[in-house]
Order: C-alpha cells, then structure tokens, then sequence
C-alpha cells in the first residue's frame, strides 16, 4: 500500500488517467466474460470440455455490443504508444530503441506463461498423458494470445502511422475503414481472401484513433513519461484534431449505435460480435464494420463519461487501483483461462464440477461460485507470476550509436520482434486436437524464445543502445 501511495502521488498532473481506467475496465469485462459464458461439460471421453454458451443464448448477443472491448484495448495502446514514442524521441532516442523497450512489457509476462505451460506439459506427456489431450489444454489456456498477435502486429507500425497521423489525421482512419469495407464485400460476395487484410485494416483503424486522442491533448499531456516536444504541423496542411468534447461524444454514440442498427438488424452482419459458430461471418476474426461501429459508439460512450471519470480519478484510493490493476494487466488478461483450467481440473479431480446445462436455472446460480472461484485461483497466479511484469522497467537512455552499430541492432530487433510474433501465431494456428508433448508446437516455442532472447539481450545494452 505503501508503494502505491507513492507512485499516486508521483503521478504527474497532465496524465490522462482515464485511459489507465479504460485499459484495467476492459481486462476486466474481458475476463468477466470469458469466464461467465464458459459452459463445462464432458466429452464422449469422460473428459472436461468447456465451450462458449453464446450459441445457446441469442438474447445476449447484443450485450456483447458492451461487452466486446478488443476495440478499447486497441484505443488505449495507440495512445499510450504515441505518448512512449514522443518522449523517447524527445529524449533523443531513436524508433529501434522505442520498440525494444515496448517490447519488454509484453514479451516478460507472455514468455513466463509459455514456458510453464511447455513445462507443465512435458511434466504430463511424461507421467503418460495423451499428447492429443495435453494439447487441448494448452491450446484453451493459449486462447488469450490470439489477441495478442494482433496487438504485437500494431506495435512495430506505430512510428510510420503516427507519422502518418501527424500529416492527414482523421483521414488515415477513413482510408483504413474503407478497406474493411472492401474485405467485408469480399467475405459477402468473394472472393473470401480480400477480407484477410481486415485483421490488420481494422485494429490499426481504432489504433490510429488513439493516436487522435493523444494529439488532441497537446500541449499537456502524459502517458506514464513526459510526451517531449511536439513536432510543428506540416507545412500547407491543417489536420483535424478529434474533438474530446461531449457533443463529439454523444454523436458517435448515436451515429455508431445507428450504423451498428443498420448493419446487423438490417443488413447482413451478425448481431453478436463475438465468434459463434454457424453464423454467417465474424465480426472480430477478422474486424468487420459492424465491429468498427461499435467501436465508434464505444468511443462516444468514452467520451461522454470523461468528465466525471478524470474528477473520480483525482482521488488517491482509485487512482491507486488502478495503478495496481495496470501493474500487472497483462498477466491478468495471460493467465485468466489458465486458471479455469486449474479448477475445472481441481473441481473434476475431486469429483465435485458442477455441469448443469447452459440457461437452466443452475447454470445461471452457478455463475456467482464459479466467478468467485476463478477470481481465488487467478488472484494467487497474479501473486506468482505478476511481479514478472510489474518489475519490467525502461532502461536508461545513452547516447547516438555510430551508423554500423545502429544498423545492426535495427536489424536485430526487426528479427527478434518477429520471432515473438512468428512463435505466437504458428501456435494459435496449430489445431486444438494436434499431438503437441509440450502442448505448443515445438517450432513455435523454438522460433518465440529465440526472438525473445534477442531483444533481452538487445534490451541488456549489447552494442550501442538506441
């Protein structure tokens, strides 16, 4: 307690604490979610086997209009990157640098999970478990990394997009809208592969509104570290700057929620923008405009409440809330399904997992236990594995590296950055029935580590730093 106290009183007065609440609200709906849709049951096996019960309950499909935050996520990180990258080059440090140190915050945590799930694995595979079995498990605890990919893709994109940003503003996101429009009449009509470009098209829409929210805030503005110097507006050319008014709000609030109307009501989008099987498409694998108009009237909704939300955040024991929360968010949002697992494993041990059919009466009475349950069993991975990322801090800043040494360490970063994507990706691809002994693909595992032992040692001070 003591520590927060600190870091709160610490905080600077021109951050925008609102979007360190926005980011710990939505791990939280997401693990909220996640764990009060699961359904457990068992196999033809005898096996635990858990599901999602939004196929059985249309009537919620429309909460998930709320309750699908992925969005938010991808609003916030396209503020707080802008706000990284602008202090680091204010500092006089350069993009590579920038990346490796962004890089450290999501590959400590995500790394520490990948090798006890290989670990536990092995340990399984080992005693005789089925390798088919093994690799059910670890593809469930896995299914957090699938946005994570997404994110790790973003990332790397930040110094060209904001760039980009800086030079025609909102008609960046416009642009990119416009393409997933056009992947959408390809998923509607064909040919199927025009909508693969939507995966990268849709976040880097909402991303890049991030980045508006951060320019609009000029001159004072903080995210964690002073944003540095602001660079002048290009010449012969005045952008837009999103207004954070509550008008600006309360119109893409209404103009969002009609689209979103109009597209799935009327036109041919889902109403859930969640995966449920047997739909006619999903609108977050990959993001469709019915996705991108609920982001725009979660945006509004963020707007509108901004006001109240900054005054409440100005007192300590909030803010230090969410200071804790935002300490170990990763982790929380990394491990959530790994302790589902952990207790639906416990609870079929013991012989006492509950399975009631989803929508019956003790389904819905079991919700409040098992929520409860979970949040034990997560909060004691939290108190073992969150100081991983919690203790992630910056190194210092040195000087300009000479031009043979920046080269490499660009190219090295480069290389190892897309090991961590590479490794990630080759796993959430891999089937959920594949025979994987240490329960991720052994090529995943190897090209992951490796990309991230590259930017540890890149991160260390090997060469010249950037």
């Amino acid at each position: 307690m003591r520590r927060l106290r600190q870091l709160a009183e610490r905080t600077p007065a021109a951050r925008e604490r609102y979007v360190d609440l926005l980011r710990a609200l939505a791990i939280t709906m997401v693990v909220l979610g996640h764990w009060g849709v699961t359904v457990i049951g068992y196999d033809r096996s005898g096996r635990p086997a858990g599901h999602s019960a939004l196929g059985d309950l249309p009537w919620a499909w429309p909460l998930t209009w709320v309750a699908q935050v992925i969005p938010v996520f991808f609003l916030v990180g396209g503020y707080a990157n802008a706000a990284s990258l602008a202090a680091r080059r204010g500092r006089g440090g350069t993009p590579t640098g920038w990346l490796v140190d962004r890089s450290a915050r999501l590959a400590r945590p995500t790394t520490a999970l990948l090798v006890v799930l290989a670990t536990g694995a092995a340990v399984a595979t080992l005693r005789g478990a089925d390798a088919t079995q093994v690799r059910t498990v670890a593809w469930f605890a896995t299914i957090p990394l699938w946005f994570l990919v997404a994110y790790l893709v973003v990332v790397p994109l930040t110094p060209p997009m904001y760039a980009l940003h800086r030079r025609f503003g909102l008609a960046v996101p416009l642009v990119l809208v416009a393409l997933v429009a056009l992947g959408d009449l390809g998923r509607l009509l064909g040919p199927a592969g025009l909508a693969g470009g939507n995966y990268l098209f849709g976040w880097l829409a909402v991303h890049q509104l991030g980045f508006a929210w951060y320019d609009s805030r000029a001159p004072a503005r903080s995210c964690g570290e002073a944003a540095g110097p602001v660079a002048p507006e290009p010449r012969g050319l005045r952008r837009r700057r999103l207004p954070l008014s509550r008008r600006t709000g309360a119109a893409l609030l209404g103009g969002g929620l009609a689209a979103l109307l109009l597209l799935t009501v009327v036109g041919p989008y889902p109403v859930v923008l969640l995966n449920v099987p047997g739909e006619r498409l999903d609108n977050a694998a990959p993001p469709s405009l019915a996705l991108l108009a609920a982001a725009a009237a979660q945006l509004g909704l963020i707007l509108l409440l901004r006001g109240p939300a900054q005054r409440w955040l100005l007192r300590p024991r909030p803010w230090q809330a969410v200071i804790a929360v935002n300490a170990v968010v990763l982790t929380v949002f990394l491990w959530h399904l790994t302790a589902a697992v952990l207790l639906v494993g416990l609870l079929d041990a013991l012989g006492v997992l509950p399975t009631p059919p989803v929508g019956t009466a003790a389904w819905y009475a079991w919700r409040i236990p098992w929520l409860l349950a979970l949040a034990v069993v997560l909060a004691a991975l939290v108190a073992v594995f969150g100081p991983i990322e919690a203790r992630t801090r910056r190194p210092p800043d040195t000087g300009p590296a000479r031009e043979g040494a920046r080269r490499l360490r660009t190219a090295l970063a480069v290389l190892g950055y897309a090991g961590l994507v590479t490794g990630l990706l080759l796993n959430s691809l891999t089937r959920k029935a594949a025979p994987e002994p240490l329960g991720l693909p052994a090529p995943a595992l190897v090209v992951y580590l490796a990309g991230a032992g590259v930017l540890r040692l890149l991160r260390s001070g090997w060469g010249s730093r950037g």
